[in-house]
């Protein structure tokens, strides 16, 4: 019996060694990489997942745009698995990260790189997402970085609204891991290059969401990263009073709107969107999330690609908070009823 188990043993070490050395990941630039090629059937193609928020922002904006692309969905662990551990879509993007856009079969990395290259490269006869006056193209980059995801976002929230989403979306990671095999989990400890992450989704496994608030580091988190989002979203409220809507430029509609529609959804997930912009809280916003939602791209981006688990996370923090008042204040700030 030693011998066997040994013998298992010495596979399964193998077996790990074998798979580590095939799922290399390391950093990878942002932008166009006209040094790689991958395979590719259409000019436009992009890996994607339904909960990732820069994957949200990059098929709205392809949306916008018009330009047909070949979708490839891939599983982040909240959705299924690790897809982007696995050694195909390694080779599509060493960093592991969703989404890449392919142009002609090159990768641009970074979602606040990939909108700009789209807009840049549409096809002749798309929707401008730029505009021509070099002083609106200012304002407009500055919008889109105060909504863009940069690195350690969880340290920098105060820097923009897309740092400040990351700590906010723990609670919906936390519900639905429920739905989520513990085996799946595990292959994050061994493949991922952060330890950290397949860690706390154990833990969130065993705590739920109903168990969230008392765990003080993330309830901590979500309390930092609300502050954080309230600042941001005091600023848009202002640009859209300044700018008399409907769009953060006023009009017209451009590829700062495209960032930020990507907060606003990410805010419906998580159940809070009305906590930050309703009852009057900020017209403003309010009035802006409407007018997006009743664009075209919306129902293209976000409705033909829902996800049964983000749906189910979304109602599993709703239905958590209506029961208990002192989960309800760790994720929305307000006082215990």
């Amino acid at each position: 019996m030693a011998v066997i188990l040994i013998l298992a043993a010495l596979v399964a070490l193998g077996w790990w060694a074998w798979e580590k050395s095939h799922r290399k990941t390391h950093p990878v630039p942002p932008g166009l990489q006209v040094g790689v090629t991958l395979p590719h059937e259409q000019e436009f193609e992009l890996y994607h997942n339904a909960l990732s928020l820069c994957s949200m922002k990059a098929r709205f904006c392809m949306a916008e745009l018009r330009i047909p692309y070949r979708s490839h969905p891939i599983d982040l662990i909240e959705t299924g698995r690790y897809e982007t551990l696995g050694r195909d879509f390694l080779k599509v993007n060493p960093g592991g990260t969703v989404p890449v856009l392919v142009h002609e079969g090159h990768p641009v990395y970074e979602s606040h790189e990939q909108i700009r290259y789209a807009a840049d490269h549409a096809p002749p006869g798309c929707p401008s997402l730029v505009p021509d006056d070099p002083a609106l193209r200012e304002q407009m980059q500055r919008w889109v970085d105060r909504s863009s995801i940069t690195e350690d976002p969880l340290n920098h929230g105060d820097l923009s609204a897309g740092n400040a989403v990351p700590g906010l979306t723990l609670p919906i990671f936390a519900a639905m891991i429920e739905k989520i095999p513990v085996h799946e989990i595990l292959v994050g400890l061994l493949f991922h290059w952060d330890r950290v992450r397949p860690l706390l989704f154990l833990a969130l496994k065993l705590r739920g969401i109903e168990g969230f608030g008392s765990i003080r580091p993330l309830a901590d988190a979500v309390a930092r990263s609300r502050r954080q989002m309230e600042v941001h979203m005091d600023a848009l409220e202002e640009q859209l009073q300044q700018s008399e809507g409907p769009w953060i430029l006023g009009n017209p509609f451009c590829l700062a709107d495209v960032g930020w529609f990507a907060i606003f959804e990410r805010l419906e997930q998580l159940d809070t969107l009305e906590a930050v912009v309703g009852g009057g809280r900020r017209p403003a916003c309010a009035a802006y999330w409407e007018a997006l939602k009743k664009r075209p791209s919306y129902q293209e981006a976000i409705v033909e690609h829902a996800h049964p688990l983000v749906a189910y996370g979304t109602r599993r923090i709703r239905e958590a908070k209506e029961k208990n008042a002192a989960l309800r204040a760790v994720l929305e700030g307000a006082p215990p009823a």
